[in-house]
């Protein structure tokens, strides 16, 4: 009684086949195929790294505003 030889596996084929249909299983394999390759595409994404997403101007701006000098006030209390 050890595992299931290759005419039990075409019987189980022939058993899905008839009850989701070629076509849902189709969608069924597109789908998860979509999905793996999300998760790769997830896995390989830093998501700490927004500098592709944000505009260049936005950053120099932020980068400039950053950089600015102390106002008068600001320097008095440093």
């Amino acid at each position: 009684m050890g595992g299931l030889s290759p005419v039990h596996w075409l019987v189980v084929l022939v058993v899905v086949l008839l009850l989701f249909g070629a076509g849902r299983l189709a969608d069924i394999g597109k789908g998860l195929g979509e999905g793996i390759k999300n998760f790769k595409k997830g896995l390989n994404d830093d998501p700490n790294d927004d500098s592709d997403k944000k505009d260049p101007k936005q950053l120099a701006a932020k980068d400039a505003a950053v950089s600015e000098p102390l106002d008068e006030e600001s320097k008095k209390r440093a």
